[in-house]
């Protein structure tokens, strides 16, 4: 599969059509155990599901083809993902290093969940080079990073970044869920592993809960899956199968996403009620550069600061119709979310805090004439 195009991988990878009757799509293995041929004769290496199932392998061999990994491991969240993954590289001492602007579960994750186990965790502005190489510690172990950033689509350079962590004897980890795998491949700029909530972008159709770590070679494998193991997040044969299925039409899911991203982030820039436009495609953006350089789009999110203040922040996001008010991101439908009150309400109060006039948009792939009139008569009912 590793010399076919991406949309084909999306297509093909571990989706070999049934061998018993032909089926193009392989069936959900919805079972529980699997008989053994003799005590320890196990068939095809499955034994009990949370050890292994034959659905979640097919997503997992698919995750891995399409971010370049040597191998994946499917989860039933982003974060059951991220905390296997850190418990699984991480010991009490270690210390990570974030960007400033990370989704608000990842930063609870390890500053409530795991800093009482002995992680120590440091925040940063990952745009900036020299900031990286004095927050470095010896015990630093991680390098985290989010690129497009959740809320603020802040770009890092994953490749500089990736270069100089590794210099330092830690590992890079990239939270691609904003761009997924469709848009940037971070395993082929240098990173050590990607982490995804499948739940967005892959699954894309808001109707299944997942998580996925790939992994850029063998290092870290047979640690994150003993934790997957002896934890059980694990997901379920149908919401591996629902994920599956939603990849299928990735590629060309992402590209409209980017389109009409793109055309509504330009219509922002032009109003007068927006004081920022957050987006990685308007050649203002800090990051602009570095994103067309390690993307090959930008993507469906964008967020918005509302020039008239917090209040008119709220009241926009409440006055949209084909945008719904919801927290998630990534499904075929457009999503509008306030952070401060919503996906960053566990960073309230702390310098990673989302200014309290922001918006944010999960752009969908309706047409997007129509998207752009919804956000014009949300702007009319918070001026009358």
């Amino acid at each position: 599969m590793s010399d076919h195009s991406f949309a084909t991988r999306a297509i093909h990878a571990g989706q070999a059509p049934d061998p018993l009757t032909g089926a193009i799509i392989p069936p959900i293995y919805q079972a529980s155990t699997h008989v053994q041929d003799g005590i320890g004769g196990f068939r095809e290496g499955y034994e009990y599901n949370r050890a292994g199932n034959p659905t979640r392998n097919s997503l997992q061999t698919q995750l891995a083809a399409l971010e370049g990994g040597a191998s994946a491991l499917s989860f039933a969240s982003g974060l059951a993902a991220e905390d296997a993954m850190l418990r699984g590289i991480l010991k009490p001492g270690d210390h990570v290093l974030l960007g400033n602007d990370v989704y608000g579960g990842t930063y609870r994750l390890l500053t409530r969940v795991l800093a009482p186990w002995g992680i120590e965790t440091t925040t940063v502005e990952l745009g900036d080079i020299d900031a990286i190489r004095q927050a470095l510690r010896p015990e630093t172990k991680i390098v985290w990073l989010e690129t497009p950033s959740n809320p603020l689509l802040k770009i890092v350079d994953i490749a500089a970044t990736a270069e100089i962590a590794h210099a330092a004897g830690a590992i890079v980890v990239v939270d691609n869920t904003f761009a997924s795998p469709a848009l940037q491949r971070p395993l082929a700029l240098g990173a050590d592993l990607v982490v995804h909530s499948t739940t967005k972008y892959l699954g894309g159709h808001s109707d299944v809960l997942g998580g996925a770590v790939v992994f850029a070679d063998d290092r870290f494998y047979d640690q994150v899956k003993f934790q997957q193991f002896a934890v059980g997040a694990v997901s379920a044969p149908l919401d591996a199968w629902l994920t599956t299925r939603g990849i299928k039409t990735l590629a060309v899911r992402v590209r409209q996403h980017s389109e009409n991203a793109q055309a509504i982030a330009e219509w922002a820039a032009a109003r007068p009620e927006f004081e920022t436009v957050f987006y990685p495609g308007l050649s203002s953006h800090t990051g602009h550069e570095i994103a067309a350089r390690q993307m090959s789009g930008f993507g469906g999110m964008l967020s918005l600061a509302l020039a008239a203040g917090p209040d008119a922040a709220r009241a926009f996001a409440e006055s949209t119709e084909l945008f719904q008010l919801a927290e998630s991101l990534g499904g075929v439908e457009s999503l509008i979310g306030y952070p401060p009150d919503m996906t960053h309400a566990s960073v309230r109060g702390t310098a990673l805090a989302v200014a309290e006039n922001v918006v944010r948009l999960s752009v969908g792939i309706e047409d997007v004439s129509d998207l752009i009139a919804d956000l014009e008569q949300g702007l009319a009912r918070i001026d009358n």
